[in-house]
């Protein structure tokens, strides 16, 4: 009976299965919900901009958008260097942090907080993107994009009342769009005197935080409660305009700003040496100051004179009157080839009194090494009055301020007049039909001044100044300035060519006293240039 019974068992069992199936398989073939609805494929092209951030919320930002560039170069070095900079950063971290914990302790009773473990883990973060700004400024903006999701290892251990407790944070996530300002640019290194960070929005952070070996981001509500507060904590510090600033570097000790004016007047030679093999020499001076990349200046030419007399007064802008000295060079005015060389000296202007006039008579040398006998030979001498008047403390630019803010024009300029300011900063898109080695010429008043040759490069920076004293405000004026390319070998067929050239009226200057801007040059398909121009008065 108990046999039969099984097999019966096992056969219903069979039989019931199958039919189950059977019934299971019709109802699935015959009996559809009414209720679905095929789903419409799209494709990705037809989709509009959220849409398309909704489905593929991690699309780099410059695929997004065009103004953001790539940065696998930068991700590539971060990984290569982040075992490094890991101990380098908490390195850093530990001796920052130790005398703020030190200061804190005390007022919460804390007996002491240290570090157990600080390591950032294996993973760096990662620079999706980063856009950069282009301003007529001295001054460098970056928003990159900025994501890490890292593994860091830091165990905090705290003791208070005879207890210890650690406190250890793991899954450290971060997303943020900081802008990063490097300014002023300044030609020492490392090229920039303050650096200022802020947060164009809120930032994502997110993190565990095991408290006695429990996660304590797990308490209902403690979680949403922290990041909330990290989040609004940081915007209210560092939310765009509020921003993080280091100084690098004082501006004023690396730009060099002018700290006082050198009159010179150039009175006269005497008993100079005759240079031409037929008639007397034609003399005149070059005088500049040492350390100051601006042109020499120079007297008129006396001709078949070995005793001129000049009476030729010159201001010169001093920026370090402990280092730089006044370099004076008498030539011989040739109208074929070169002019030869008389004589010279130099002044050093830790020599000179400020503020009291000197007469100086000065032997003329071959050069300036005490070592080379040729300079015992009697060349002549050459007599100068020299004045320093340096600035007073109110005068002197502060960094601090505006710095569209135009400085005030120095001592000994004339009062109806004013001190113009000539910026030569770049060029853009400039380009010759054989060579492209361009300088900028500046012709104001009859008076040419050349900025320095940048060979092989269509888009120059020179960031050169030059002054010119005037008696009364340049209001019908007008500067021309001319891009020009010069040869860099010996060839005859193009020695020099016109890369294009503007016109800029000055009476703009005079009323807004600061113009900064780029000018399209004429006679160029594409070429731009840079020009800052300023009208200093006493007032």
């Amino acid at each position: 009976m108990g046999f039969l019974s099984t097999i019966l068992g096992l056969w219903g069992f069979g039989v019931g299965i199958s039919i189950g199936l059977v019934i299971g398989y019709y109802m699935f073939i015959y009996f559809q919900p009414t209720d679905v609805k095929h789903p419409v494929i799209r494709p990705l092209v037809e989709q509009d901009s959220k849409t398309l951030q909704r489905l593929l919320p991690e699309i780099p930002p410059w695929v997004k958008n065009p103004d953001y560039d790539r940065l696998d170069w930068l991700n590539k070095f971060i990984e290569n260097m982040w075992p490094y900079l890991d101990k380098a950063i908490c390195k850093t971290v530990r001796t920052i942090a130790k005398p703020i914990i030190a200061e804190q302790i005390p007022k919460y009773k804390i007996d002491s907080v240290e570090f157990e473990t600080l390591s950032l883990g294996s993973l760096p973060p990662t620079f999706p993107g980063m856009k950069v700004y282009v301003t007529d400024e001295k001054e460098l903006i970056m928003e990159p994009s900025v994501k890490w999701a890292g593994n860091p290892n830091i165990t905090i251990a705290v003791k208070a009342f005879g207890l210890r407790a650690t406190v250890q944070v793991v899954d450290l996530q971060v997303f943020a769009s900081p802008r990063i300002t490097l300014k002023p640019l300044v030609p020492t290194f490392p090229c920039f005197a303050k650096i200022c960070v802020s947060l164009m929005e809120k930032p994502h952070v997110d993190f565990g935080l095991k408290l006695l070996g429990a996660d304590a981001m797990s308490i209902p509500g403690l979680y949403r409660f922290v990041q909330e507060l990290i989040k609004d904590q940081v915007a209210n510090m560092y939310l765009w305009p509020k921003a993080l600033e280091v100084q690098i570097m004082d501006p004023q000790k690396a730009m060099k700003k002018p700290v006082g004016i050198l009159n010179v007047k150039v009175l006269r030679a005497m008993k100079l040496k005759k240079k031409d093999l037929l008639g007397a020499s034609d003399p005149y001076v070059k005088l500049k100051l040492t350390e100051d990349k601006l042109p020499s200046k120079k007297t008129i030419v006396k001709h078949s004179n070995l005793n001129p007399e000049w009476n030729e007064e010159f201001h010169m802008v001093v920026k370090d009157p402990q280092s730089q000295a006044l370099e004076l060079i008498v030539y011989d005015w040739n109208q074929i080839g070169t002019h030869e060389k008389m004589g010279m000296n130099i002044i050093p202007l830790k020599e000179i009194t400020p503020d009291e006039p000197k007469t100086v008579t000065l032997d003329l040398l071959k050069n300036m090494d005490p070592n080379d006998v040729q300079n015992e030979k009697s060349r002549g001498q050459l007599v100068v009055e020299v004045a320093y008047k340096p600035f007073k403390e109110e005068e002197v630019p502060d960094d601090s301020e505006d710095p569209n803010e135009v400085q005030k024009a120095p001592d000994g300029t004339p009062a109806g007049g004013g001190l113009l300011v000539i910026i030569i900063h770049e060029a853009v898109d400039v380009e010759g039909k054989h060579h492209t080695n361009p300088y900028a010429r500046l012709l104001f008043r009859g008076e040419e001044r050349k900025t320095k040759h940048v060979k092989k490069n269509r888009d120059p920076r020179w960031e050169e100044e030059f002054t010119f004293t005037l008696e009364e405000p340049p209001t019908n004026d007008r500067i021309y300035v001319e891009v020009i390319s010069a040869s860099s070998r010996m060839g005859l067929l193009h020695p020099k060519e016109t890369l294009g050239y503007v016109n800029i009226n000055l009476s703009d200057v005079v009323n807004n006293k600061r113009i900064n801007e780029k000018y399209h040059l004429i006679d160029s398909r594409n070429g731009r240039i840079q020009i800052e121009l300023q009208w200093r008065t006493s007032s």
